[in-house]
């Protein structure tokens, strides 16, 4: 008998050593893959997730004898600092994101879906609607079916983009082994590339919240130059002084600020659209349904697919925003049901416009009102435009610092920021440099929807059509079926000829605009 249990206990305890190894092997391949030096196979991910099962199994039996020990002995020494699995979560989304100091973020609020979707709103139901009815314009019906195309693919990409987040571990459970658009990308090019995915999303990124940051610019111009044409001042002008009310941007060192505003901002920007339609719904006996026809203007329609996609870009944020839910598992339901709204919202609201101006439609729709309401609204919008400014720029400066001041060793520059957290000279030069940029851009290039068009073509298409569809078949081929693969491959084909052929001819709009000095 005594000979027996030694021998189960040998056993135990060399299967106790084999366990230990095989998880000490896997949490340092997956360590080292993480940090790049070597990219990490899909076997070796999943050794990665059974590794965190192991440990979960592992601590649960630890922290049930502190439990114990604590009923028995009264309480240990750390009160409420278990070394259990304090640090995971058993939901299928894996390990907690880890803070800039290396501490893990316990303590940050989850929002809801309700929150999560107002957000979606935020960013799709933005002052980029006022260009809509100029893509009908251009687009007739084709333009509103595009309205409702680009919703239902924005929404399923949103939802792939989502998909390469999350691997199945050994139990078919779905773990949450990646935490953002950059490592979705670079997860996709290794193991012979491991940065060059997270370079193009950095860069299309910057890009397109640059050019946000240059539309809100030329749209404040716009819309004072026309709410005032009898003052002496130019839009250029006018685009400047918005400029320098932009300027203590360059200081801002978190949005706590500004966001006290959004709320507000956002609010006072349904109540315009709702005062558009309104008069819109007033000269409804005047509606010309005869000017909506089923052809499209071949040299413009294409412009119009830039600013229709534009209006619908989310998916820069969506691994964050799905990351911060307390359901992550209604993140698909709450996709829906925001592009629903804002596909509803969009037609009408295009739709009734331009049945209301027709051939007079202009670029920024609130210039067809009449002097009087056009100035209060106006007033009204730019006031939106400048507190909305500092959202997009302030994302794009933390992505420049990032990548090119803090990227570890490999960063380009010194860091921006000094022992105390103060910013240094180069760093606000850089802040400053990029506010004058885009009022630069605004001067030179101030033609909003040619630039929307422009912006929509080249990173929105790829963000929210290209990236995401081809992302999702090379990290999530094995779980596809049929459909699945044809609506990716399908995605990324008419995504790719919109993006080409309205990049052309945005380019060629802006060269026509220039040759003839052609202005909005």
């Amino acid at each position: 008998m005594a000979h027996l249990i030694r021998h189960k206990i040998t056993n135990k305890l060399t299967n106790a050593a084999h366990t230990v190894s095989n998880k000490s092997q896997a949490k340092v391949s997956g360590m080292f893959a993480r940090m790049g030096f070597q990219a990490a196979t899909d076997e070796e991910g999943l050794g990665f997730v059974e590794c965190d099962d192991l440990d979960y199994d592992y601590r649960q039996g630890m922290q049930m004898d502190v439990l114990r020990g604590e009923e028995e002995g009264g309480d240990v020494e750390g009160e409420g600092e278990l070394d259990g699995d304090s640090h995971y979560q058993r939901d299928g989304k894996g390990p907690r994101a880890l803070k800039s100091g290396g501490s893990l973020d316990e303590d940050k609020p989850k929002i809801t879906s309700w929150e999560a979707g107002w957000n979606v709103t935020n960013a799709i139901q933005g002052m980029f609607v006022l260009g809509l009815p100029y893509a009908i314009l251009h687009g007739g019906y084709l333009g509103l079916f595009l309205i409702i195309f680009a919703a239902v693919v924005c929404c399923y990409t949103g939802k792939i983009l989502i998909a390469c987040l999350y691997e199945d571990n050994e139990d078919g459970v779905k773990v949450r082994v990646r935490d953002s658009y950059v490592d979705i990308a670079n997860a996709c090019c290794a193991p012979r590339f491991p940065r060059l995915g997270g370079h193009v999303v950095n860069v299309a990124q910057i890009i397109e919240l640059v050019m946000t940051c240059i539309l809100y610019v030329v749209v404040s111009g716009n819309l004072m130059y026309n709410s005032f044409p009898g003052f002496p001042v130019s839009q250029k002008a006018w685009s400047v002084l918005a400029t320098a009310a932009l300027l203590p941007c360059a200081f801002l060192k978190n949005l706590k600020a500004v966001s006290k505003f959004s709320l507000l901002c956002t609010l006072a920007h349904f109540v315009i659209n709702v005062l558009v339609i309104a008069y819109c719904l007033s000269r409804a006996r005047e509606w010309a349904w005869e000017k909506v026809k089923f052809y499209i203007d071949v040299k413009k329609f294409p412009i119009s697919i830039g600013i229709i996609v534009f209006s619908y870009t989310s998916q820069i944020f969506l691994p964050s925003l799905e990351g911060n839910m307390q359901r992550p598992s209604e993140f698909h339901c709450m996709m829906e049901w925001t592009h629903i709204a804002a596909c509803v919202l969009k037609g009408l609201f295009a739709l009734v416009a331009y049945l209301t101006w027709a051939d007079a439609t202009k670029e920024v729709i609130t210039d067809n009102l009449p002097s009087t309401i056009r100035a209060v609204v106006n007033l009204f919008l730019v006031a939106k435009a400048l507190l909305s400014y500092p959202l997009p720029f302030f994302a794009a400066v933390e992505v420049l610092e990032k990548s090119l001041f803090q990227d570890g060793g490999r960063a380009l520059f010194p860091d921006c920021y000094g022992p105390n957290g103060q910013l240094k000279t180069w760093g606000l030069g850089l802040r400053v440099g990029l506010v004058v940029f885009t009022l630069l851009m605004a001067v030179f290039v101030p033609h909003f929807a040619l630039l929307m068009g422009l912006t929509g073509s080249l990173t929105g298409a790829g963000l929210c059509f290209l990236l995401p569809s081809l992302f999702h078949l090379k990290l999530q081929w094995r779980n596809l079926l049929w459909h699945h693969v044809f609506f990716d491959v399908a995605i990324f084909v008419i995504g790719g000829v919109c993006a080409i052929s309205g990049f052309i001819h945005s380019i060629e709009g802006l060269i026509e605009a220039f040759k003839y000095d052609i202005h909005d």
